[in-house]
């Protein structure tokens, strides 16, 4: 009989990455153990928020598109075992002012790989999607099959996947300390000691913690969200209004998601800006308050003003910011069987089903063939 406490692997963290890659371990026949230290589906990281963009033309770096194409049969698969729809691909329009770059590099970096997309005047925009208020000197570009994900689902969909074919999940659990010793690894929490042929450390704001031996400065941010009453709801559903994101000059990134029937609460369309988060402890994180909220609508108020009605909710996401924004996956120094997969400032969700497959590719054999090396710790020292 096996022992209760060793594993083939513990995955600590179980947001969208470590959530994945305890399924694509379990679907390997490997015994895994989850760690969360809250509920799974929780919404005190970066996993959460209702919807998440999904999207290929990437304008952060074209090393990323390739990673992005992998992932499409990996959220059908999900989808087709679990039973649920997760995944709603109602186009996403972006939007650049002068001297924007997110049309642009979103455009190139598509192309050169083979993604479906439309470039625009503003002009074109507003007459595909009346909804919209662009200036006349902007530029636009549509992505026909991007959308949005629902993250909680597809976090608790992957965890209890995992579980059905043998993976065990801990919630409530705190990591205290982890080391490699011989020929494994030895996990300390509030519930015991395990042991394990390897480790992923995907806990998102409490990495700096948890993997400071990285030698990578990882800052959490927050960064609020609001969702707004549409003033007019037939235009602003996810089968007349397409997800968005617009580059405006001098200020951060604003996007927005539709509403569509499953959504639950909160109700309304999903408004945030991306690139404006503040440092935060993520043990301490405060609250929303009205202010903010009216920001983000007045903000909207401008460009879609059938969807800026009233605040109906707010929220906080945390980003973990690494110095260059880009991810960190890599082996852990001076480790074998430690792996860190962190620092996805803000854009890594949409990755979920291929992250998932290349850590469990790490803690099975120590390397994937996925093009990830990129993202390795090595280049802060490179550039330093």
């Amino acid at each position: 009989m096996a022992d209760a406490r060793v594993f083939d692997a513990v995955v600590v963290g179980l947001g969208c990455m470590g959530a994945a890659a305890c399924l694509e371990l379990a679907r390997k026949g490997k015994r895994v153990l989850g760690l969360e230290r809250f509920a799974v589906g929780h919404g005190r990281g970066s996993s959460h928020g209702g919807s998440r963009i999904i999207r290929e033309c990437y304008f952060e770096h074209p090393d990323y598109v390739p990673l992005l194409l992998q992932c499409r049969q990996g959220w059908d698969r999900l989808e087709l075992e679990s039973g649920e729809r997760l995944v709603h691909r109602c186009g996403l329009l972006y939007a650049s002012g002068p001297g924007g770059v997110v049309v642009r590099n979103s455009f190139e970096n598509g192309r050169r790989h083979g993604v479906a997309c439309e470039r625009w005047t503003a002009a074109d925009a507003m007459r595909r999607f009346g909804q919209f208020r662009l200036p006349s000197d902007w530029e636009a570009l549509f992505e026909p099959a991007a959308g949005f994900v629902r993250p909680e689902r597809a976090v608790q969909a992957s965890v209890r996947r995992a579980c059905e074919l043998g993976a065990q999940v801990r919630e409530g659990v705190t990591v205290l300390h982890w080391s490699e010793q011989g020929g494994g690894v030895r996990v300390s929490t509030s519930a015991g000691e395990f042991e394990a042929g390897s480790l992923l450390l995907t806990a998102g704001p409490w990495m700096p913690g948890l993997a400071a031996a990285l030698g990578v400065p990882l800052q959490p941010q927050r960064v609020v969200i609001a969702w707004l009453g549409p003033r007019e709801p037939a235009s602003c559903s996810s089968d007349r209004m397409p997800a968005w994101y617009l580059d405006r000059p001098g200020s951060s990134g604003l996007y927005g998601i539709p509403t569509a029937v499953d959504q639950g609460e909160p109700g309304g369309v999903k408004v945030a800006s991306h690139g404006d988060g503040t440092a935060v402890d993520p043990e301490r994180v405060p609250s929303v308050v009205p202010q903010e909220l009216e920001a983000i609508r007045a903000a909207t108020e401008g460009f879609l003003p059938c969807a800026a009605g009233s605040v109906q909710a707010g929220t906080t996401c945390l980003y973990t910011m690494s110095p260059d924004g880009h991810f960190v996956v890599d082996r852990m120094p001076g480790c074998q069987r430690s792996f860190a997969a962190c620092g996805f400032s803000g854009h890594g969700f949409k990755f979920m089903p291929v992250m998932g497959r290349a850590l469990a590719d790490l803690a099975c054999h120590g390397e994937t063939s996925l093009p990830i090396r990129f993202l390795n710790a090595g280049r802060f020292a490179r550039a330093s």
